[in-house]
């Protein structure tokens, strides 16, 4: 029991007031649809690691309205605490929050030609004309992928994701996936690829 000026507040109440001044005061982001599209498939995954699947279980219940501490409590956890590090984490860095801080845990591995096929469609510069976008998004790269004759017919956003994270592309403000440290801008030529010197792209 805790005691504040002429009345006491039940512990259990007190955790509740915290928990909501934690979601007041640190609120998910809106996701965009690239994220809710690959939260929403690792939560459902056999094959990504537990850890991830339960982050993006956690995500997609805040998403959805949940409180910290309800999250936590429909997924098998305790604390609220933790969730909302969670949340800090991936509105500061997005999908990559999925994924440990730490170096360890099992090693995705691609089939090589698969990885070489998403890295060389992701740095084509896409048209409206041939592909219906003007930039490129996670569901319009698999659009593309899947449709391609020489292309890969079950890719998965996840996939995707995956693949480009661990080469070292970002999602950029211009709503297009580019390698960090570079940008695609709008000029009077026409858009093109602005690179940061002092940028070193993730070597994979």
């Amino acid at each position: 029991m805790a005691i504040t000026g002429e009345r006491a507040i039940p512990d259990h109440a007190r955790s509740w007031s915290q928990a909501m001044s934690r979601r007041q005061n640190d609120p998910l982001r809106l996701l965009t649809v690239d994220e809710q599209e690959v939260l929403a498939q690792v939560s459902r995954s056999q094959a990504a690691p537990a850890a991830q699947v339960l982050r993006a279980q956690l995500l997609l219940r805040v998403a959805a309205g949940s409180g910290y501490q309800d999250a936590a409590r429909a997924v098998g956890r305790r604390s609220g605490d933790a969730v909302a590090a969670l949340v800090a984490r991936f509105n500061r860095e997005g999908l990559p929050a999925l994924a440990p801080r730490h170096g360890g845990g099992r090693q995705t591995v691609y089939d090589a030609r698969a990885r070489t096929r998403i890295l060389a469609e992701a740095q084509r510069t896409p048209t409206p004309e041939h592909d219906g976008t003007a930039t490129w998004s996670l569901s319009a790269l698999k659009k593309v992928l899947r449709q391609a004759p020489d292309g890969l017919p079950s890719v998965s956003t996840y996939t995707l994701w995956e693949v480009l994270h661990e080469a070292g592309y970002t999602y950029q403000q211009t709503r297009t996936w580019c390698p960090t440290g570079t940008a695609r801008r709008k000029r009077k030529a026409g858009v093109v690829t602005v690179t940061d010197p002092n940028a070193e792209p993730k070597k994979s």
